[in-house]
């Protein structure tokens, strides 16, 4: 099980690659504010799966209290996120803003962006490469990555 923010989701969907997180979790759970801003547009990418995907799970954020402390520099999805986190057994979050996954490493929650999707994806042998997914990334989700960062990871998987 993980738990994940909006724009991994968004972002995995536009590029037809959701399917890897139920490969590598079994269970996505995420906050009502994240199934929210997911589905608030029909044509969004990710819309029509968070609602119908068995394995995508929304589920109220059992701290709201922590919640609200967090969204005063959060929006409510990563807060809702980290809140879900910071209550779950053997947490994982997948979150890409660097500002919240900086908010959840002082709760010592381990984070991945989706870019360490991809790397844990070729590392469990459910893809070959993640160069095609990070161009894809950037050309069909209209994903940033910095040159320098987009560089390392291929030279780290051997694919430069």
């Amino acid at each position: 099980m993980v738990v994940s923010d909006a724009s991994p989701l968004i972002n995995l969907a536009a590029i037809g690659h959701l399917d890897l997180l139920r490969a590598l979790y079994g269970t996505v759970c995420i906050p009502n504010a994240v199934h929210r801003e997911v589905t608030r547009f029909e044509e969004q990418p990710g819309a029509d799966a968070v609602q119908s995907l068995e394995w995508v799970k929304a589920q109220s954020c059992p701290r709201p209290d922590l919640a609200t402390a967090l969204s005063e520099d959060l929006d409510a999805g990563e807060a809702e996120a980290i809140a879900l986190a910071v209550e779950s057994d053997s947490p994982l979050l997948i979150m890409d803003e660097q500002h919240g996954r900086t908010r959840a490493d002082h709760f010592e929650i381990p984070c991945i962006g989706v870019i360490g999707v991809f790397i844990e994806a070729k590392d469990n042998e459910h893809i070959q490469a993640v160069r095609p997914y990070l161009d894809a990334l950037q050309e069909d989700a209209g994903f940033h990555i910095d040159d320098q960062l987009y560089r390392r990871v291929l030279g780290d998987e051997g694919e430069l």
